[in-house]
């Protein structure tokens, strides 16, 4: 079926979090399936996650055939891996996608931009696996004042985190990089290498670099864990286009019980799926991840089905107190109905529809 083409509009500020070049994205933005609604015929679900542990659920997913089997015979699942949260977006706007793996802040984005129109919260995956680290002399907040902190991306979901934990502090930052507390954004692989030369002095990061950087020398000033009630926060959740979502819910339904499924995987089998991301990213990047790094990072993360609305919310909130963004009406991002399907059928515990 032929995509048709529609508008989005994108503020000026939006841009400093996504990249300009998701505005022609946007512009472009099809169906977001090639397949058309009740058609009855083989489905292609083009599924987008990162090579990263964050993405547990989503790599042993796939390296173990457990969406493969869920979605069974009538759906060819593609799949595509993305290094940060507004690639995978644009291509979500551009029809390259039908769902992903992503993280709350371009979740939140791309609801935003589309005026709740484009994407659609199914489940959650993670919570949890991220810190600051920084040198060992460092022993408190105060003594951050006139150093870099690295974060992955200006307006990233670390980011707001560094910067309203800053604020909250009684330090300032700006989006250039200056104030009390210099927030130098960088990718994560580079930080790493700053961090062992000392060009920076800490980092706000998600594992496996934290990890990386406690092997590297640094120390863990702020788990972002305690930051939380009960300790828990989403890193990683699972959108859907609402253009595929209308048009094949069957298939949607499918893919949540690989979601739930894969999630029972990685939490009863925790050593084969440690070993399954090693070898998964191993395929991607021609270079597997230190199994030793996997477990190192393991206990710091929650793989659940529950989306954990609220943190996302306050995320936002965040977001806006450090004028990274505008406040958006969050109303339709989620919905759980297949989800919590999925969840009864089993047994378990329901999720609460926001």
């Amino acid at each position: 079926m032929r995509r048709l083409p529609f508008r989005r509009l994108v503020s000026l500020a939006t841009l400093a979090v996504v990249g300009a070049a998701t505005l022609g994205a946007i512009a472009a933005c099809g169906d977001g399936s090639d397949e058309a609604a009740g058609s009855g015929g083989p489905v292609t679900l083009r599924l987008g996650y990162f090579p990263n542990i964050t993405h547990a659920p989503a790599v042993v997913g796939v390296e173990k055939g457990i969406f493969k089997e869920k979605l069974g015979s009538d759906v060819t699942l593609e799949t595509k891996t993305f290094n940060a949260g507004p690639a995978a977006i644009e291509a979500v706007f551009s029809g390259a996608l039908d769902a992903t793996y992503i993280g709350p802040n371009p979740t939140v984005n791309a609801f935003s931009k589309s005026k709740g129109e484009a994407v659609r919260v199914i489940s959650g995956a993670a919570s949890g696996g991220v810190a600051l680290v920084v040198k060992p002399e460092i022993t408190s907040v105060e003594q951050l004042r006139g150093k870099k902190i690295a974060t992955p991306q200006l307006g990233n979901t670390q980011d707001v985190a560094l910067r309203y934990w800053l604020k909250e502090k009684g330090l300032t930052t700006t989006k250039e990089g200056g104030g009390d507390v210099k927030v130098v954004p960088q990718e994560n692989a580079q930080t790493v290498e700053t961090f062992g030369s000392g060009a920076i002095d800490g980092a706000w990061v998600p594992e496996p670099f934290v990890s990386r950087l406690i092997n590297a020398g640094g120390k863990v000033l702020v788990d972002e864990r305690d930051l939380w009630p009960d300790k828990k926060f989403v890193i990683t959740n699972l959108i859907v286009s609402t253009k595929f979502l209308k048009a094949h819910p069957d298939v949607v339904k499918k893919l949540v019980e690989g979601q739930v499924a894969a999630n029972e995987f990685v939490n009863t089998k925790p050593d084969e799926a440690q070993q399954a991301i090693s070898d998964h990213i191993g395929k991607i990047t021609g270079k597997p991840l230190d199994i030793k790094l996997i477990k190192q990072a393991w206990p710091t993360l929650e793989f659940t089905n529950d989306p954990i609305a609220s943190s996302l919310k306050t995320g936002l909130d965040h977001a806006v107190a450090v004028e990274l963004t505008q406040p958006v009406d969050l109303n339709g991002l989620y919905d759980l109905k297949y989800l919590n399907e999925v969840l009864k059928t089993q047994g378990k515990p329901e999720v609460t529809q926001p």
